[in-house]
């Protein structure tokens, strides 16, 4: 019996991979060979299906809120690519930081490595307004799993991180805010979904 389910899942597939060929004899051009896991002793196809998003009609209790939230989308399609940057570049600098041996290494490649970044997007992530710039912050902390704060400490050392605290402060922001995705920042993560599916 496992023998003939095993036979009839085979010719399932090959007659799915040449389902338009009519009544030609199959070509290996057009099988589809997919990868398989053992269950229960049978070889099965094992595919890996996309996520299915289902976005019901959105309502606003006033104008006001609809602004918000198209708001926030306009700010998360600005500032998430910057997040993405930064978790990808943070893994970069610690594997090269994990080749440096002595702190003067270490404490260079740090400073050459902020230079760069400095060049590369200073100008822009200043464009930024308030409201994004916050975001941005909870992102940072979404993608990397730190707060911007523990990341220039970790990078920089403490008096730096509490500069910069500093200077996020006299602007309305926090180094130390946390993403908070089943509380506060519940919609914004629900969004990051969609525009990573790309429907928003």
């Amino acid at each position: 019996m496992k023998r003939f389910s095993g036979t009839v899942l085979v010719a399932f597939l090959v007659a799915a991979a040449v389902k338009d060929v009519g009544a030609q004899a199959p070509s290996t051009d057009s099988l589809i060979l997919y990868p398989t896991i053992i269950l229960d002793g049978e070889y099965v196809p094992h595919i890996k299906i996309e996520d299915v998003v289902k976005v019901g009609k959105r309502r606003f209790k006033s104008r006001r809120e609809m602004s918000q939230y198209y708001r926030m989308i306009y700010n998360l399609k600005k500032t998430y690519p910057y997040a993405q940057i930064a978790k990808y570049k943070l893994l970069e600098i610690n594997e090269n930081l994990k080749t440096l041996k002595t702190y003067r290494e270490k404490k260079e490649y740090i400073d050459r490595a902020e230079k760069e970044l400095r060049n590369q997007f200073e100008k822009d992530l200043t464009k930024l307004t308030i409201s994004q710039g916050k975001m941005l912050i909870k992102l940072i902390d979404r993608e990397t799993g730190r707060t911007s704060y523990e990341l220039v400490k970790e990078l920089k050392g403490g008096f730096s991180a509490t500069f910069w605290q500093g200077i996020a402060r006299l602007f309305g922001s926090n180094l130390k805010t946390k993403f908070d995705p089943q509380g506060e920042d519940k919609i914004l993560n629900e969004l990051i979904f969609l525009y990573e599916q790309g429907l928003i």
